[in-house]
């Protein structure tokens, strides 16, 4: 298939009508399209696949170009049209799709619902013809399926993408299209009719005449049977092919997020230590503010009077005021002895004698007219005071450091919690990941155990199948109508047998074919010392050339997995092409173009080079849409390759033109 030009008009960004025209030539065979990021490069890309298949990447699904609506008047109308000239199997076709909007009287853009779709296309004569409507999207697959489409028309985003999932090779889908781009389908097409759900050799078995013996038409019913559930067992074995290959998938996803986020487990449990820490120091301040707060109340008063204290002492001493006077002797006492005039020794107490004055000089130092008592316990009570406070700095300033320095440790404490917290944040919690783990862990067990059931199930029913056919086969050669059958029916199964034979073998030595290809072209784009295989599930593992026997699939890095999809894409239209050749009848394709959206960012300049050097030799027809940093490189490395250029001319975020250069 070759592209020959694609006309635009009011699409997104290209105002008006726009065209462009693709190099066919076999020598220059390549189409550069430059531009700066943001100018329509990606826009211009998936006018193909709107074009082909009404389907576009785009979030803004409205198509109509936002210059255009602005300048339309309420009642107008405007068609998005998309018209790509193509050829293929000599046939000259062009495909055309328009959309049609309308602004109401609010000002409001409305799209029309459905898009339309036309295939015109040149007749023997040289007269333009369209396919019917009906026939359409048909035609569409004869020339490329949507399904195949992606592996032609993709952007330098999905190309990691195509990259997982070649290597997995975890689609039936993916098998088939690779079958169908080596030529491979005109075998299954042959199975089918032989062999499949609605084949001949089905026919035949629902043909024979069952009136002439009963246990026929009773083996053909079980035979039935066991079919429907040997299908229905192939369709969960596919099943289980694909949800092992996600269970896969999701496991190692698991393992690596697992292997990354192990520390989440030590930063959480360094994280819960430090909260245990800042609630151990909030309750030792509360007590330590408690604590002082008793020590406090309890001696201060004391400490801030030991000065006064000390200063009384001294002069209470100086005065010499202080008398021991006679303990538990009362001046009531005194004054009772000498009124009575008689002491409690007996002896006489007469005015003026020795008693006498010494009663009247000790009422001078006894309670309630001495205050030599009161001051000697006022000095007990002050030394007893002044003791007890001499160690209240000290206690307050230990206590008070601690709650001095509790803001400090708190404050600390947090921003290590805060640390953690923005790590963890950027983590997961391996617990729940260990949880998921186990999960498809657990789910690829049971589909283990359900695949080997389902091939126990699957052999005995064969078994049962097989001996079902023998006895049908045994009476249905008594009868001459059914005996016809039988011959006819063998006839058939031989041909089906044989054509299997030949398909595998063909089928073995294609995909041997493409590995060889693949890796030639791989060597040729990254020469870092690996290779590629290709199993019979078309699964691509990426080895180390250096450990031979060891067919570990290898991690690689994003230039290394966009070389393998370049080099398996490129591959496979190398040998499409080559499957031209009219010896090889039964192995015929059509070569497709490659049409690329920004390819080269991710490659340094020597794997740019060599890109563009090996695309243009392999593939018929190479589009590139590039940036112009990228898009000198690809000139100059192509040189005499290119045989169009075209740039877009970007004049505001919302009109860009297409401009030859």
């Amino acid at each position: 298939m070759l592209l020959k030009s694609l006309k635009l008009k009011d699409f997104r960004q290209f105002k008006g009508e726009q065209e462009i025209t693709f190099s066919t030539d076999p020598v220059r065979n390549v189409t550069v399209i430059m531009g700066e990021n943001g100018s329509g490069k990606t826009t211009l890309a998936q006018a193909f696949t709107w074009c082909l298949y009404g389907d576009t990447d785009f979030d803004d699904k409205s198509m109509l170009c936002k210059a255009t609506a602005q300048s339309m008047l309420p009642g107008n109308e405007e068609k998005v049209r998309v018209e790509l000239a193509l050829q293929h199997n000599n046939i000259e076709y062009l495909c055309i799709r328009e959309q049609l909007y309308s602004k109401d009287n609010s000002g409001s853009i409305r799209r029309h619902n459905q898009t339309t779709f036309k295939i015109a296309y040149k007749n023997a004569d040289g007269q333009r013809e369209y396919v019917p409507d009906g026939e359409t999207e048909l035609r569409m697959k004869e020339i490329l399926p949507k399904e195949l489409s992606k592996y032609f028309f993709f952007d330098g985003e999905r190309i990691g993408n195509m990259s997982k999932e070649i290597r997995k090779g975890k689609s039936a889908e993916f098998a088939q299209a690779v079958r169908s781009l080596l030529g491979l389908s005109a075998f299954q097409s042959a199975l089918d009719h032989l062999g499949g759900r609605n084949s001949v050799i089905k026919m035949y078995n629902e043909s024979y005449d069952t009136k002439s013996d009963s246990k026929i038409a009773q083996y053909t019913k079980e035979i039935e049977e066991y079919e429907e559930k040997l299908r229905a067992i192939e369709e969960r074995l596919a099943a289980i092919d694909g949800e092992e290959a996600i269970a896969t998938d999701k496991k190692a996803e698991l393992e690596e997020e697992i292997r990354l986020n192990k520390d989440s487990e030590i930063l959480a449990k360094e994280r819960d230590e430090l909260v245990r820490k800042i609630k151990e120091l909030v309750a030792k301040k509360a007590s330590s503010e408690d604590s002082l707060l008793k020590v406090f109340n309890n001696n201060a008063h004391s400490y801030f009077a030991k000065k006064m204290m000390s200063d009384a002492l001294s002069q209470l001493a100086a005065a010499d005021k202080i008398d021991t006077g006679i303990p538990y002797i009362h001046a009531k006492t005194i004054e009772f002895l000498i009124k009575r005039k008689k002491c409690i020794c007996g002896a006489d107490i007469e005015f003026g004698n020795e008693a006498y004055k010494e009663l009247n000089d000790l009422l001078e130092f006894i309670p309630p007219q001495s205050i030599g008592t009161s001051i000697g316990q006022f000095v007990r009570e002050c030394e007893l005071r002044c003791k007890s406070s001499d160690t209240l700095f000290e206690d307050i300033s230990t206590k008070f450091g601690f709650i001095r320095e509790f803001d400090n440790t708190y404050t600390g404490y947090q921003n290590q919690i805060n640390i953690i917290r923005e790590k963890l944040e950027k983590m997961k919690n391996v617990g729940e990941l260990q949880a998921r783990l186990s999960t498809y862990e657990r789910a690829l067990r049971n589909l283990s155990v359900e695949r080997r059931d389902l091939d126990r199930n699957q052999a005995l029913l064969e078994r049962d199948k097989e001996r079902r056919e023998t006895e049908r086969k045994e009476l249905s050669l008594k009868d001459e109508n059914n005996r016809k059958i039988e011959v006819y029916k063998a006839y058939a199964q031989y041909m089906y047998a044989t054509l299997l034979s030949l398909y595998q073998e063909k089928e073995t030595e294609t995909r041997q074919q493409l590995e060889q290809t693949v890796n030639e072209i791989f060597k040729s784009i990254y020469n870092g010392g690996f290779s590629l295989s290709i199993d019979e599930k078309y699964n691509i593992q990426v080895i180390v050339n250096e450990f031979e026997g060891i067919n570990e699939d290898v991690e690689t890095s994003t230039a290394q997995s966009i070389s393998v999809i370049f080099a398996f894409i490129a591959g496979v239209i190398k040998m499409a092409r080559q499957s031209q050749n009219p010896e090889n009848e039964m192995l015929v394709s059509e070569p497709y173009p490659l049409v690329m959206d920004a390819p080269l960012s991710a490659f340094d300049k020597t794997r740019i080079r060599t890109v563009c050097d090996a695309l243009p030799k392999v593939a018929e027809q190479v589009i590139i849409f590039i940036k112009d940093t990228d898009g000198e490189l690809a000139e100059t490395y192509m040189g005499d390759k290119v045989g169009s250029r075209f740039e877009f001319d970007k004049k505001n975020e919302f009109e860009t033109n297409l401009v030859t250069r």
